[in-house]
């Protein structure tokens, strides 16, 4: 143990000795383990926040739809061939033992425009014709007002239930409810807002949507062609047997045979987030690929600048080693020395690379999460550089000869 301090001290009396040249060797390391820390931070906020912002579906809830959700190269040409979800089984689904309430909706690809006598929208608003198990099915929060009733779908209401978005555009600074918007030119009544939901990533806004009655969404905009259904299980527990009970109930409704592949699709917040995982997965394997390079970079500076420290300290081994240092005492120092001035950069590095990820999030606003195991994985991938590069140098001192090493001037 007391050889292990003399070493230490005596490591970090020669980093101290050349602060320049230990400074400059350094930036490779800190280099490399910022772009650890930085780039994991912004992968691992970025894989948070897209996971938050897709949770669109209640905890315990599932939508089918005719097309997978799910990105990347796919033959949208064999899903568009599927026949249509319709509204009959959609409604044929509701009894199922474990499935709590099943939504209904129709919604036109395109998006619309909703105005009243003073004010407008853009064509950008989600236009949903849909039923009163969405609020239960999505979990959606009423902010003013109510949802959609079994009332309003029996008596053919023209009732709007409105996202926060659109409410403050058309109505700033008022209450909207009870107030009337038009939709292709009919008159609807606001009956409530939901509660802002906030935005994916910060570019596309999850509160410009408007559900209204089913019925009165084919009446206005004509009767759709296909339906998506959002499913809430008696509960969370039992989402898994909800799911195959559902598949099961559609397969036999839409005439699906034996071993024949599904023609509709199923997902969760969980199939979303597992997609956006294997996303991040891949940028996080490139991210590690860069940062193996930068500290390949700074390894390498780190190895020469070791092997000119061994010779311009030659004649200091020799002497050493004439009083009795054992090369496995020289190889211990240099190889401390090497992991040292490398740790001091990984800590550097962990610092700054923080400092980037931290002032990004606050200073612009981009979701940024600094990870404990890449402040660990920065480290350890520091220190182990330093010991791997560390030790051609130290095992060169090592072997001198004691008598040649005094000869040296």
């Amino acid at each position: 143990m007391t050889g292990l301090l003399d070493n230490l001290a005596l490591a970090l009396g020669t980093l101290r000795a050349n602060p320049l040249r230990s400074a400059l060797t350094l930036v490779g390391i800190v280099i490399g383990a910022a772009m650890v820390v930085a780039l994991m931070g912004f992968t691992e906020g970025l894989r948070l926040k897209v996971n938050s912002d897709f949770s669109m579906l209640g905890a315990s809830s599932f939508q089918v739809q005719r097309f997978p959700a799910a990105f990347g190269d796919i033959d949208w040409q064999k899903y568009a061939k599927r026949a249509s979800l319709t509204r009959e089984q959609g409604e044929a689904l509701k009894g199922l033992p474990h499935v709590l309430h099943v939504s209904v909706e129709a919604e036109h690809e395109g998006k619309e425009r909703l105005w009243t006598t003073s004010r407008s929208t853009r064509p950008v608003i989600s236009l949903v014709g849909g039923t009163p198990e969405a609020q239960y099915a999505y979990a959606v929060t009423v902010a003013r007002g109510r949802f959609l009733t079994e009332v309003d779908m029996a008596l053919g209401r023209r009732v709007v239930f409105l996202g926060a978005d659109v409410a403050d555009l058309l109505f700033p600074g008022e209450d909207p409810v009870g107030q009337e918007v038009r939709v292709r030119q009919s008159p609807f009544t606001v009956i409530g807002v939901a509660e802002r939901q906030g935005s994916v990533l910060g570019l596309q806004s999850r509160d410009t949507f408007a559900i209204i009655p089913i019925q009165a969404h084919y009446q206005v905009t004509g009767r759709a062609k296909d339906h998506r259904y959002t499913i809430e299980a008696t509960s969370a527990p039992d989402l898994p047997k909800a799911i195959d009970e559902v598949v099961f109930a559609l397969r036999r409704l839409r005439g699906v045979r034996g071993l024949d592949e599904n023609d509709f699709e199923y997902f969760t917040n969980d199939t979303m987030a597992a997609t956006v995982n294997q996303l991040a997965s891949v940028v996080g394997a490139a991210t590690f690929g860069i940062c193996a390079l930068a500290l390949l970079v700074g390894g390498i500076g780190i190895m020469n600048i070791m092997l000119v420290s061994v010779t311009e300290r030659t004649r200091e081994i020799g002497i050493r080693m004439a009083l009795g240092a054992r090369r496995r005492r020289i190889l211990q120092q240099f190889v401390l020395e090497a992991v040292l001035l490398s740790l001091l950069g990984g800590v550097l590095g962990v610092l700054l690379g923080a400092a980037l990820a931290v002032g990004a999030r606050e200073l612009y606003r981009i979701p940024a999460s600094v990870p404990a195991w890449a402040v660990v994985l920065s480290l350890a991938s520091a220190s182990g550089c330093g010991l791997v590069f560390g030790i051609y140098p130290a095992a060169r001192a090592s072997r001198l000869d004691p008598v040649e090493a005094m000869r040296t001037e």
